[in-house]
């Protein structure tokens, strides 16, 4: 079987052996983990259960219910009570007494595997203390398309930041026993005709882009993978052989379950193409794609039964390997679609202390994007905040919109299935008023965003003046002003741009302050009077107490862009592609022509200079880089490493994109770091590597990164690793990871464009 060989590749090379979802590998911990025993024994389970289940048993695994207490459920088969699905990434969704935390986007701008896992755990507590045994997320398409609706779902735009971000919160949340999905497999990158388009990539972009997080996400043991609804290269997601069998299940070694995105499945043909599961069950019009249909096909011969006993195996070998099985596991204690149900709601509270992880994730995603001296604040006599999104929510509470698809004061998050219900929001009028009686400032506001003028007038004499923007987004399924999931365009929302310009021009210590779910552009940026920009992304419910950590210096900034910021849209490398489906072209044809040149890549290589780039971000202190070294770590593996090294063909078959070796640390890259300024902080050290142009690779690529923590005037020694997989490009002749000919340079710096050592590796 498949399976059987995906576990002996697996377990072939030095590893963590002996891992599992509830002992995982320490945080940072660049040696892969193994988790080939403990699949093989979830399989052996999973093969003993269904050894005597009739046909019609193992089609039910495979095929959701319509209606049942949880987003999605698979029914009861004898002892096995099904699974509970349910939504999203950065919530247990629309269910009462949870948290809603810092979105991905967020999330991937702390550049913190710590906190991806704390994040991770916590969510992961949320999951199982509801009873859900499978989390829709993480999320972590790339944010190809800046204005893309689900971007906030995600990690950025860089494939390796999000492969990190995506591997600790799935080691994280399946700690606690819950199933992680990742999601959505694959090159869905914008909302718009997302049922009725074909994402056309090419091999090499797919393998060093597109799939890079999702190969770390099988790295990371994930139990299921979302497939999307969009078509790739021609052939739905849900349907695409190449993409499920060969690419996912073959190539990456999958040892889990692929569940369709809701209505993807096109036909009871999906299930030979490597669809497992589809939801909700049914089709739109009625009927179901499985169920009877799969039934049938399989009894008559058309959809083999050994295929079929492979559905029902990854579908029941992630229940054994998360031990849900346990007695103690909990059952659904909610009702999705009724919260006030008193016979199937129990209304349990699993919140917790992870207020306490939203706000610390919340404050290290801020990023500071200017600062003359303003901040941090110092007991100031007065003060005003100008703009909606410093208010609470006024009219209805902060779930007055459903699925959050409208904002009534401060914007924490996107909306859609990736959302979340608020127990409460913390408003930066709430979070720095508390600041202010502590201090004795006099502090004022005005929460108008059209009345320039008044705006104007109450800002004027004040010795701070901070002015709050946003711009939102989210997906297809709602709109808000306009607004279907994709940003209609990247400015400030609200008057933004003319409110921001009315408070500079009356006062001359201007803070702007953007809760936005990406990049927006920036006019007023070198206007005199603004003294300092804070990008706070959508952080949450702790998203007033966040801000409020980093204005005033309890925290010191060290939040770092996960995207470029552009002068101007047009800079950008890709469009929002705006067709519609006709008889003459049913599906919208979405060329990803761009190939590898995506966010940063693109500005380096047209030489366009950003406004603010790719990894940037300031701190209340200053950090000093010096004495690079790099050296090469002795393999285990020396026929496959030497043939790697002379760039040889690298490794090729199924399940050897995630072959250990191949990911194993190959060099170690040290360096001094010192905290030259006066105030402790947390730098983040970024790697980042310059292929020979032989190579026709990016001129620099992100292949490292580690938060360090210093005290004013500590130096500590930092090690980065590379492994080959870091170091190789995809070969699209041979099919194969291969290290390119030639000197590799390697820049240590502070952002994508701010280079501060630099080494190489050279030919061995």
């Amino acid at each position: 079987m498949l399976t059987s060989v995906v576990f002996a590749l697996a377990g072939a090379a030095a590893a963590r052996a002996g891992t599992t979802p509830s002992t995982p590998p320490a945080v940072g911990d660049r040696t892969p983990p193994d988790y080939s025993a403990a699949w093989a024994e979830a399989y052996e389970k999973a093969a003993a259960f269904i050894a005597d289940l009739s046909i019609e048993e193992k089609v039910n695994f495979t095929t959701g219910l319509d209606v049942s207490l949880c987003t999605g459920t698979t029914p009861a088969i004898r002892s096995f009570p099904g699974l509970c699905f349910q939504d999203g990434p950065l919530a247990v969704r629309d269910i009462d007494f949870t948290t809603v935390f810092p979105a991905g986007v967020n999330t991937a701008a702390t550049w913190s595997r710590s906190l991806f896992r704390s994040r991770g755990i916590a969510l992961g507590e949320e999951f199982r203390g509801k009873g859900v045994n499978v989390a829709f997320g993480p999320a972590m398409n790339m944010a190809r398309v800046v204005n893309a609706g689900r971007n906030f779902e995600g990690f950025g735009a860089d494939p390796y930041l999000a492969g990190e971000a995506a591997f600790e919160t799935i080691v994280g949340i399946q700690s606690t026993g819950v199933q992680s999905c990742a999601k959505h497999w694959v090159d869905n990158e914008q909302e718009h005709g997302r049922m009725f388009s074909s994402s056309n990539v090419d091999d090499r972009t797919q393998h060093e882009i597109y799939a890079m997080p999702f190969v770390k996400s099988v790295m990371a043991g994930v139990a299921e993978v979302m497939c999307s609804e969009n078509g790739v290269n021609q052939t739905a997601a849900c349907g695409n052989s190449y993409l499920l069998n060969t690419l996912l299940k073959g190539e990456i070694g999958f040892n889990g379950s692929v569940i369709s995105d809701w209505y993807a499945t096109s036909g009871t043909s999906d299930a030979a193409n490597g669809l497992d599961i589809t939801m909700p069950g049914s089709n739109i019009g009625g009927g179901s794609p499985f169920g009877g249909n799969l039934t049938a096909a399989v009894k008559a011969g058309t959809i083999s039964e050994d295929r079929l006993d492979d559905m029902a195996l990854r579908i029941l070998a992630p229940w054994y390997l998360l031990g849900q099985d346990a007695e103690d596991y909990p059952k659904p204690n909610y009702n999705v679609n009724d919260l006030n149900d008193p016979l199937t709601n129990q209304h349990v509270d699993v919140q917790g202390e992870h207020w306490k992880v939203v706000r610390e994730v919340g404050a290290a995603s801020i990023v500071l994007l200017k600062n003359e001296g303003t901040l941090p604040l110092s007991k100031p006599r007065t003060m005003v905040l100008v703009g909606s999104d410093a208010a609470p929510a006024r009219t209805a509470g902060p779930n007055e919109f459903a699925l959050n698809a409208g904002v009534d004061g401060v914007l924490t998050v996107g909306w859609g299935s990736g959302t979340g219900t608020f127990t409460y929001v913390v408003s930066p009028y709430e979070a720095l008023a508390a600041r202010a009686r502590k201090d004795h400032t006099t502090m004022s506001w005005y929460f108008n965003d059209w009345n320039t003028t008044a705006a104007g007038i109450a800002a004027a004499n004040q010795e701070v003046a901070f002015v709050f923007i946003q711009s939102d987004s989210g997906e297809e399924i709602g709109s808000f002003e306009g607004n279907l999931g994709d940003r209609n365009n990247i400015t400030a929302w609200n008057n933004g741009d003319k409110l921001v310009k009315a408070v500079a021009n009356a006062n001359n210590n201007t803070v702007v302050v953007v809760h936005s779910v990406g990049p927006i552009t920036m006019p007023w940026s070198e206007h005199p009077n603004i003294t300092a920009v804070v990008w706070a992304g959508v952080s949450g419910t702790e998203a007033g107490n966040s801000l409020a950590d980093v204005l005033y210096g309890d925290v010191n900034p060290s939040g770092r862009l996960p995207y470029t910021i552009a002068k101007k849209l047009s800079d950008y490398p890709t469009r929002l592609n705006e067709d519609n489906a006709t008889t003459e072209q049913p599906l919208i044809q979405i060329n990803y022509t761009e190939g590898l040149y995506v966010d940063y890549r693109h500005f380096d290589k047209k030489d366009i200079e950003p406004l603010f780039e790719f990894g940037f971000g300031l701190s209340y202190t200053t950090f000093n880089y010096s004495d690079l070294s790099i050296e090469a770590i002795n393999g285990t593996e020396s026929d496959l490493e030497e043939a790697w090294a002379s760039s040889s063909a690298g490794p090729s078959g199924n399940g050897t994109t995630t072959a250990l070796w191949l990911h194993q640390p190959a060099y170690n890259v040290t360096f001094t770091l010192t905290n030259s300024g006066s105030v402790d902080g947390t730098e983040i050290v970024q790697l980042y590597l310059n292929h020979p142009k032989s190579a026709k690779e990016p001129s620099s690529i992100l292949r490292g990164f580690d938060d360090i923590y210093l005290a004013a005037g500590a130096s500590t020694t930092v090690s980065l690793s590379l492994s080959r997989y870091d170091l190789s490009i995809w070969d699209v002749v041979s099919q194969s990871w291969v290290r390119p000919k030639g000197t590799i340079g390697v820049t240590i710096g502070a952002s994508s464009r701010d280079a501060r050592l630099r080494g190489s590796i050279a030919q061995e």
